[in-house]
């Protein structure tokens, strides 16, 4: 007498994960929409690199560049209403003071032309990059700029680019390599 084989039974692990919510299929193609490009932008040198292949990309495809500044909170002052309203307007100059930076770059880089759209948010850098690529569909691409130091390319590219949401990532991001110089950014772009 033969003996059947029985499939093994497998153990659940509490309930099973929900479903993911279904996307809005991205607007960048659509007429009257133009795609973005999305670049994070502060003090650190790796931003001009992912800047200049925005801004070469944005100029090639017809696109739009977009640049976003987070004002991170100060945990230590939210207890102080006073004082988080003044670290608030700080962070509102800051951002105003690296926009201009950022536009005098970009006409250094030959890019008179071209006029960014300029974005302020407040929260944590990586949810609120998210939270802006969800909120507006005409953004197509995240360029971002790694660090040439050798501990890593950066709290961002680690987070965003190599992290666990990257599979579930609403948009492509891409990464410059810091080590390249501005005129090798351009040519490749």
């Amino acid at each position: 007498m033969a003996k059947s084989k029985q499939a093994p039974v497998r153990k659940q692990r509490g309930a099973p994960a929900p479903p993911p919510k279904p996307r809005k299929k991205r607007d960048v193609h659509a007429e009257g929409h133009k795609r973005k490009f999305l670049v994070v932008v502060d003090e650190t040198p790796e931003c001009e690199s992912a800047l200049a292949f925005a801004a070469s990309r944005t100029q090639r495809t017809h696109g739009q560049l977009a640049l976003l500044y987070v004002i991170e909170p100060g945990v230590e002052f939210q207890h102080w209403l006073g004082i988080e309203e003044v670290a608030r307007e700080e962070g509102l100059n800051k951002a105003k003071a690296v926009f201009r930076m950022f536009g005098r770059k970009l006409k250094a880089m030959g890019f008179e032309t071209l006029v960014p759209e300029e974005i302020v948010r407040e929260g944590i850098k990586a949810e609120e990059i998210t939270k802006l690529i969800e909120e507006d569909h005409d953004i197509g691409v995240l360029v971002l700029g790694a660090s040439k130091d050798p501990s890593g390319p950066g709290p961002l590219v680690t987070t965003l680019a190599a992290g666990r949401t990257l599979g579930t990532f609403p948009v492509p991001i891409t990464v410059v390599p810091g080590h390249l110089a501005i005129d090798e950014i351009l040519a490749l772009a």
